[in-house]
């Protein structure tokens, strides 16, 4: 629409002013990813969030997924964990190595950590709602316990929590096509090849920015020009593809409460 008010602080009227609703963080960044339909984004920061973009709203009375509208008119189902990246900074500090050390020694391990399998919910839980959780370490002998089935554990065990939130979105009738992985610990090689051994869909790993702040620019844009911009929309030709590797998501939900 167009302003016709005075302008806060103004003397006089100021006409013509354009103004549109705005979004919020999810929403934005999924604007500014140029995420479309088929499209799930895993973003994995201090904490880890997982949506979709979807074309009908989802109504889940377990109130697990939360049934969002995006930005461009469609809908955002998403979860939310408490426990993402700073688990890996955790695994880090305990091992006394930095994140690219921390990546080396998990792609060291063997799929499966030789069953060593971390319950990342050091500060609690969201998805599964368990505000007084701790974090559990199963699988302990004294040939799994080694610092590279620890680092690979810590990876895995924040991907299948994220895993675990995708698949109650799917749960809706939600079928995704591949996975844009996002946040900082989208940059670690052990992150990538482990999402895609879990998530066994396509990872795509754009290049980094603030999506956020760009989807309120894409947005600003859209209601400027009436067209929405194809900004940072991703073809996915250099997605990882790394097959599945059941045991990994499997021996995980074992310990699941």
């Amino acid at each position: 629409g167009a302003a016709t008010a005075a302008q806060p602080g103004a003397g006089a009227g100021v006409a013509g002013i354009r103004f549109a609703a705005g979004a919020g963080d999810n929403a934005g960044a999924a604007l500014g990813l140029g995420a479309r339909s088929g499209d799930a984004v895993v973003s994995i920061g201090t904490s880890g969030t997982v949506f979709a973009v979807t074309d009908a709203p989802v109504h889940d009375v377990s109130g697990t997924v939360a049934g969002f509208a995006d930005a461009a008119g469609g809908w955002l189902p998403l979860i939310a964990t408490l426990n993402a990246a700073r688990v890996l900074d955790a695994t880090a500090a305990l091992l006394g190595v930095n994140h690219a050390d921390l990546s080396d020694l998990a792609l060291t391990a063997d799929p499966g950590a030789s069953g060593l399998v971390l319950q990342p919910w050091f500060e609690g839980e969201r998805t599964p709602n368990l505000p007084d959780a701790t974090a559990t370490l199963f699988g302990m002998t004294l040939a799994s316990t080694t610092r590279e089935n620890l680092a690979r554990a810590a990876i895995e065990g924040v991907l299948c929590g994220l895993a675990e939130g995708l698949d109650a979105i799917r749960a809706h009738g939600v079928s995704p096509t591949r996975v844009l992985l996002i946040g900082g610990a989208a940059q670690s090689p052990a992150v990538r090849t482990i999402a895609a051994q879990v998530f066994d869909l396509p990872v795509v790993v754009p290049e980094p920015a603030e999506y956020v702040a760009l989807g309120a620019a894409a947005q600003a844009a859209w209601a400027l020009t009436g067209a929405r911009p194809s900004w940072g929309e991703e073809d996915g030709s250099d997605a990882e593809r790394g097959a599945l590797v059941p045991g990994i998501r499997s021996q995980y939900a074992a310990r699941l409460p």
